[in-house]
């Protein structure tokens, strides 16, 4: 069976630096929620036009939407025959059950989820440094009140299901992908 991987932590975490490093090295379909809803958006789709005032806002999308334009990716040939990584979902525990009534039906679970651990401070410091048009410092906090509310239990949920990795993300990005190759290799 195709290893399953979540990427879980804040926004700036660097959820999508490693998911870079990880595709180089294992045989995984990396899909970033992030790229989902950019397509969405620069195609003008009805799922995008709805995901887009709460983005604008610096907020969560509804479930409902998320998880329809997951569920579409998850759904094509390359992700079947290889396996995911999701970078940035689930995002909360409803969508992480949804995960696990749409893997279940497709007899298969989630191998790994690698949860990035960073400060505060050097979140917003990162976020910061990005220089995106919405990357304001109160849209940047707003992001990451919401998200902490929203994302935190994940860590609880995945941890019980006996499938959560912590790791320091807030190290040299080689030192934190040393990491997350030891945990992958134990696969």
């Amino acid at each position: 069976m195709a290893n399953n991987l979540i990427l879980l932590g804040l926004p700036g975490a660097g959820k999508g630096t490693q998911a870079e490093f990880i595709v180089k090295d294992y045989p995984t379909v990396h899909i970033s929620t992030g790229d989902i809803f950019r397509a969405n958006l620069a195609n003008d789709t009805s799922l995008g036009k709805q995901a887009r005032e709460y983005m604008d806002a610096g907020n969560l999308v509804p479930d409902e939407i998320t998880n329809a334009m997951v569920a579409d990716r998850l759904n094509q040939d390359d992700v079947q025959a290889n396996g995911f990584m999701l970078d940035g979902y689930p995002r909360n525990e409803a969508q992480a059950e949804f995960l696990d009534h749409y893997l279940a039906e497709n007899n298969s679970a989630v191998s790994a989820t690698l949860y990035f651990e960073v400060s505060d401070s050097l979140l917003r410091e990162r976020l910061l440094g990005r220089g995106r048009a919405d990357d304001t410092p109160e849209v940047i906090d707003n992001r990451l009140e919401v998200n902490k509310a929203a994302n935190l239990p994940l860590v609880d949920y995945y941890k019980r299901a006996g499938v959560l990795h912590t790791i320091d993300g807030g190290r040299e990005l080689a030192e934190v992908y040393h990491d997350v190759k030891a945990v992958l290799d134990n696969l």
